[in-house]
């Protein structure tokens, strides 16, 4: 038998035993655990092909899958180690962080402990739920868990690896050296071919631990202990203690390898489709978790005064300020994609505006008025189209869709039911289409990094109009022929968003063209359109000549005429409109001027939208 042979005899009996442990490592946790079986890899191609990096084991909480490498546990000498390994995965789905918003908002509470080493947010998130996960398996299911770190602790040992496992020869009353025990001491002749190859004096230095480790380690054993029940209080508290041992540049290069290779939670968001709502808003305590466990008095067993206060919490005021406010408020967008980022999600910022500025406006969403009918209608099926991305599931019809091909392929061969209209006998509403104009002028700040109340505002009453049925045309402008629109008016909140979320940054001249051209060709039988223009004195830039040599004050007049809709400006000035001729004009020709004082105000403004009065012809 060839030694490929021998290799895949050994990995299908050691899964066969992984197997046969996988029901008692689910009823450790309750006999009512649900999961599928894991996901077994026995090469390299495997292990890629799952996503598992830099770990012998991961979770996926994407799809509640955990994924196991054999073909390590073998390397690393865990073969008699199913039960505790396969139990530990899954205390990942049931207990920390269980899904994916709690581990965003344990990543959010860390980062705050971590300034300016925030990119090992997810490792130390990762050593923070091992603890809490196998101090339960080793004390109260009574699994070796003491063994597993045995095999994985022979390494060279880092002072942040020593004071890990010395907490749990705390936790576990073990003797001081049964898993700190220095590299060169370690009779592991694999482990020891692995670790990077130092001097005899440096792999003791190591090794040792010190009274700091010492002390550190019996803080963070109490925390583990304290906050077992509510472990996300104390995420901060223990990214606290960890900051001083990231502060050395040349360990962190290494950090991955010095943790022992279990890092089965750091692509735990990977592949997921939607980024978890909630991570917006800022936990009403997650600025106060941030604080030193020996200046916590449920801890350290000692109160303190303000002043200590002061002193034990890393920068919980500016850093509060630095990640987005003040607890109970929201988070900037740039910090909202470095949680969804630490989550794993593969997002670039533009993605992550479209979540951020969808997850701000919902709780805000208005009665985006409606245009009454003198009779209601009643739906009359008139044809089939081509069902698109963006568009309700449930609008698609499935039968159409499998009598144009046996091939289904989203967006192309997918049909949607067209719907006309017939009288009937009780009055009716009638949607009215949004046509949103927003300045992104250099004045204007970009929404992808920080909190663009123009973008905000647009979002809400945007979002208003889709969900009352209305379609929207958005048109981003600032200089001349700088602008992005979404062609048209469409229903697709996705696109929507979009564009509202982009920037330009350039000059001020409004795009005359589109406005010119979107009414052109409007009949009468059309749905009405509501104008809505949101800029600041550079609006009147609509005045100008267009590249024919029309008036803008003709293609403006024409325009509102064409909409029968109405049309609102909101303006963000600091003087009375009416000192400004060119505004007086574009208020003679009917346009509603409303005036906010900073930029602050738009998103009140668009809740109090729906509140106006819309007048309309015929």
């Amino acid at each position: 038998m060839t030694k490929s042979s021998e290799d895949s005899a050994q990995l299908e009996q050691l899964r066969s035993q992984w197997e046969a442990a996988w029901p008692d490592a689910l009823a450790i946790w309750s006999r009512f655990t649900k999961l599928t079986p894991p996901r077994w890899c026995f090469t390299v191609s495997d292990e890629r092909q799952e996503g598992l990096a830099d770990s012998f084991a991961m979770i996926r909480l994407s799809d509640q899958a955990v994924v196991v490498s054999l073909r390590q546990a073998i390397e690393d000498g865990l073969e008699a180690f199913a039960t505790e390994v396969l139990a530990h995965e899954i205390g990942h789905h049931i207990y920390v962080p269980a899904n994916l918003l709690d581990h965003g908002r344990m990543l959010a509470r860390i980062r705050r402990g971590l300034p300016n080493r925030e990119q090992w947010a997810p490792l130390i998130a990762n050593l923070y739920a091992d603890l809490l996960i196998n101090d339960r398996l080793q004390r109260d299911a009574g699994l070796d868990m003491a063994g597993v770190y045995q095999r994985l602790g022979r390494k060279d040992q880092s002072p942040l690896w020593t004071f890990y496992l010395r907490t749990y020869e705390i936790l576990w009353s073990l003797p001081s050296g049964t898993l700190t025990q220095p590299a060169a001491e370690s009779s592991d002749a694999k482990s020891e071919s692995h670790a990077p190859q130092k001097s005899e004096s440096h792999a003791a230095t190591e090794s040792i631990v010190t009274p700091e480790i010492q002390a550190d380690a019996s803080l963070a054993a109490r925390v583990v202990r304290s906050f077992a029940g509510e472990w996300l209080e104390g995420a901060g508290r223990y990214a606290v203690l960890c900051l001083t041992y990231l502060l050395d540049e040349s360990m962190s290069k290494s950090l991955v390898y010095v943790l022992g290779g279990w890092c089965d939670t750091v692509s735990s968001g990977k592949n997921a489709s939607e980024a978890p709502a909630g991570l917006v808003d800022i936990d009403a305590d997650e600025a106060a978790g941030i604080l030193h466990p020996m200046f916590d008095p449920d801890i350290a067993g000692v109160d303190i005064d303000a002043d200590m206060d002061g002193m034990g919490r890393i920068g919980a005021v500016n850093q509060s300020d630095k990640l987005g406010g003040s607890p109970g408020q929201c988070r900037e967008p740039f910090e909202y994609g470095q949680i969804l980022r630490a989550l794993g999600l593969d997002l670039t910022d533009h993605d992550i505006a479209v979540r951020y500025y969808r997850e701000r406006a919902l709780p805000h969403l208005v009665r985006f008025p409606v245009k009454q009918m003198p009779q209601s209608t009643e739906p009359l099926p008139e044809g089939l189209e081509t069902w698109e991305f963006g568009g309700a599931l449930g609008e698609i019809d499935w039968n159409a869709t499998v009598l144009t091909s046996p091939v289904i392929v989203p967006g192309v061969t997918t049909k949607q039911r067209v719907w006309g209209v017939a009288e009937g006998a009780d009055p009716g509403t009638r949607p009215i289409d949004l046509d949103l104009y927003v300045d992104c002028s250099g004045s204007m700040p970009n929404p992808q990094r920080q909190l663009s109340p123009v973008a905000l505002a647009g979002a809400i009453i945007a979002l208003s109009a889709l969900r009352v049925g209305s379609a929207v045309q958005v048109t981003l402008w600032s200089g001349a022929r700088q602008f992005e629109t979404t062609n048209g008016f469409v229903r697709n909140t996705d696109r929507v968003l979009r564009v509202l979320t982009g920037f330009i940054g350039g000059g001020t001249a409004f795009p005359l063209h589109i406005l010119r051209d979107t009414y052109a060709g409007r009949k009468v039988t059309d749905r009405a359109v509501h104008l809505l223009v949101i800029s600041d004195d550079g609006v009147t830039t609509m005045l100008n000549k267009d590249e024919r040599g029309t008036s803008g004050a003709e293609i403006s007049a024409a325009a509102l005429q064409a909409a029968r809709g109405g049309g609102t400006m909101v303006l963000n000035l600091w003087r009375d409109w009416a000192d400004d001729p060119g505004l007086v004009q574009l208020h003679e020709q009917g346009w509603d001027l409303q005036v906010v004082h900073g930029m602050d105000d738009l998103p009140p403004f668009a809740r109090e939208f729906s509140r106006r009065r819309f007048d309309f012809d015929g």
